[in-house]
């Protein structure tokens, strides 16, 4: 009898075949073993994909690859949770990361190990669920917790007055509710890597465009209890991880995250004009950057105060720290280009 064209035929037939199937198709001639390692040979040959866990393993022939699914989700216990070995596990199980070019699938391992170690340091949940998925252009993953809430837990810890603040604060980078231990980085540097990513908290939602260089801000309705982190990237991005981590280096000989991208629009609240006070809420904590670059992007118009604040009175109190402005329309570089023209900022 040829087993192998036994379990050829059976694949042929159902789809997707076990262990077990072929035991039955044979009447259990051989052992399970034995048909454990044809299995393996015919996967090794490029003749068999398989799918699932040990346990649970199945087969489907190459051509009927579509047949292994395209949707992992699991749930786990926070608590010794390590997000390498969750990670590991996917690698090593899923078909369809296997496919990945280079430069994509270290985007995903950088975002997803930075995402879930997220939760499992600081939402405080007892569970943890994940979910990798894709379609024929895109790949994407979700991490979801029922914790305290990323934008209420950065409100909290950094005595911010509310979830917006937190949101600013994400954006600009280096921000953490654990200095001791985390850089602040992993948020603000997870947003660059993706197409579209998302964090949904309580109830806010923030949400990052990378294709159209965009960032909205919302209310969510209903309210999602914990976090939910969305991100999707196409198949065939071009983006790299070291490019994006060099994008915000000064010095690419001494790799530091030391520069950082602001967009004035996020600080725009039912008003036009913007106050100093509001300018120095956008100052807050970049004074660590060696390199500020204020995004002026869809903001129609600005306050003399703001732009003094911006562009003299921090320069001044700062004048190692390289400030530049784009994007600006023409009554807002009017109103930049007014301020004092002994200031070392560039108009881009």
């Amino acid at each position: 009898m040829d087993i192998h064209k036994v379990i050829i035929d059976l694949a042929n037939k159902k789809g997707r075949i076990k262990s077990s199937d072929v035991l039955n198709a044979i009447h259990n001639t051989v052992s399970r073993q034995y048909i454990s390692l044809l299995l393996r040979r015919l996967v090794k040959r490029g003749i068999l994909i398989k799918g699932g866990s040990t346990a649970g393993a199945y087969y489907v022939l190459t051509k009927n690859e579509h047949l292994l699914g395209s949707l992992i989700h699991k749930r786990f216990k926070r608590e010794n949770l390590k997000e390498h070995e969750v990670l590991d596990d996917i690698n090593r199980k899923v078909h369809f990361m296997k496919t990945l070019s280079e430069n994509v699938r270290s985007l995903f391992d950088y975002a997803f190990s930075e995402m879930l170690n997220n939760a499992i340091e600081h939402s405080l949940s007892k569970y943890v669920e994940i979910e990798v998925s894709k379609d024929d252009k895109n790949l994407w993953f979700v991490v979801n917790d029922f914790g305290v809430g990323v934008f209420k837990n950065v409100m909290k810890k950094r005595s911010l007055k509310n979830e917006l603040e937190a949101m600013q604060d994400l954006l600009k980078g280096k921000t953490t509710t654990q200095p001791r231990t985390h850089s602040g980085e992993g948020i603000f540097f997870t947003s660059k890597t993706a197409d579209i990513y998302q964090l949904d908290s309580f109830e806010y939602s923030l949400r990052l465009d990378n294709k159209i260089k965009d960032v909205f801000l919302g209310e969510l309705r209903p309210v999602k209890v914990g976090t939910r982190v969305y991100w999707l990237i196409d198949y065939n991005s071009d983006r790299h991880l070291q490019k994006i981590f060099q994008k915000f280096e000064t010095d690419h000989s001494n790799p530091d995250f030391d520069k950082t991208e602001i967009q004035i629009k996020l600080y725009i609240i039912e008003t036009i004009y913007i106050s100093r006070s509001q300018a120095r809420r956008i100052l807050v904590g970049l004074e660590k950057f060696k390199s500020i670059i204020f995004d002026f992007y869809q903001v129609p118009n600005v306050g003399q105060a703001f732009v003094d604040e911006l562009f003299r009175v921090f320069p001044e109190k700062y004048p190692n720290i390289k400030v530049t402005a784009v994007n600006m329309n023409e009554t807002v570089r009017y109103m930049v280009e007014r301020v004092d023209k002994s200031s070392s900022v560039k108009i881009g």
